[in-house]
């Protein structure tokens, strides 16, 4: 299952996305991670260290590498330059897997703590004034276009702050995306605009309450919120000592903030997935960023990219 974090800035959703990828890999399962928030801080959450974190590759230096592995032999991409994020696969491209060995999951991942992470990088002295960060999340996207992941598999990602995600198709590429609400009326608000903009494209969309101290906040979160709000994490000490370098396992947790996890991944579990449906939104973002942008930028018709009797997942998979 594919599942993103999202939320207001300093929500918690970082901390989220660290606490369930190690709830995850604690209970046996496999997980691949992806940090596209523009502040990078998913690996220490996971218990790196600072400078473990900054020498990880980015999947935004090896955009090159990612655009040139998943064309393949696809005759409807004349080259790897003519590619944009939103380039859908077809038939010639190659799918990967998430926990297999190839060259783009070999150069642009690593483990941390158990976890299979990739991170979209910060910005360099080369963006500031000239870049905006959805340049990196970009590499990204593509790569979750060409991603296959099966039963038993979790694909988690981190995501920017906010409403930055709609800048993309990135928000249609997950099975449930998961917003993570203080108890307050600010966090509320993203909330609220969030959902209206999910609405319109079918986004599985479930609200965890962080930062709880007590029952007036959850009576809070529960009249703001109504039937979204799933479960809550309360103030947690565990939390606490990891944000001070003192990382504990997960089964330190406090019992309560444990089951909010165990809530979290029932949702996810529960959630099915229509490929044609997936496949169906990544050509229509596809197409709205060609006529937008990228036809002019690359100097050829991107429409011309879309192979219209192919479907991805497994079975393609199985076909390739």
């Amino acid at each position: 299952m594919k599942v993103a974090f999202v939320g207001k800035g300093g929500s918690g959703k970082t901390t989220l996305t660290s606490l369930f990828a190690a709830y995850l890999t604690g209970t046996g399962h496999p997980v691949l991670a992806i940090d596209a928030d523009i502040n990078q801080h998913l690996a220490v959450a996971l218990g790196a260290s600072a400078g473990e974190a900054s020498a990880l590759p980015t999947l935004g230096e090896h955009l090159p590498l990612i655009k040139d592995w998943l064309r393949g032999d696809n005759p409807r991409i004349t080259s790897a330059e003519a590619m944009i994020k939103t380039t859908p696969p077809g038939r010639g491209s190659r799918l990967v897997r998430p926990f297999e060995d190839n060259p783009v999951m070999d150069a642009c991942f690593r483990d941390v703590a158990g976890v299979r992470l990739g991170v979209t990088g910060q910005f360099t002295e080369d963006d500031l004034g000239v870049s905006c960060y959805h340049s990196k999340v970009g590499a990204a996207e593509l790569l979750l276009n060409h991603l296959v992941d099966d039963a038993g598999e979790y694909v988690v990602m981190d995501m920017t702050a906010g409403a930055d995600a709609f800048a993309s198709g990135l928000f249609t590429r997950f099975d449930v995306t998961f917003l993570v609400c203080e108890p307050t009326l600010r966090s509320v608000g993203v909330y609220r605009q969030y959902a209206e903009y999910a609405r319109d494209f079918g986004v599985r969309l479930a609200v965890v309450g962080n930062k709880v101290t007590d029952d007036e906040d959850v009576e809070f979160l529960r009249e703001q919120l109504g039937s979204d709000l799933v479960c809550w994490l309360r103030t947690s000490g565990h939390v606490r000592a990891a944000e001070r370098g003192r990382a504990r396992p997960i089964d330190a947790l406090e019992p309560h903030n444990l089951e909010a996890l165990a809530t979290i991944r029932s949702t996810v579990d529960s959630a099915s997935r229509d490929w044609a449906k997936f496949h169906r939104q990544a050509v229509e973002f596809h197409l709205r960023n060609a006529r937008s942008w990228g036809n002019e930028r690359t100097g050829e018709d991107l429409a011309g990219q879309v192979d219209p009797e192919f479907v991805p997942g497994p079975p393609a998979l199985a076909g390739a």
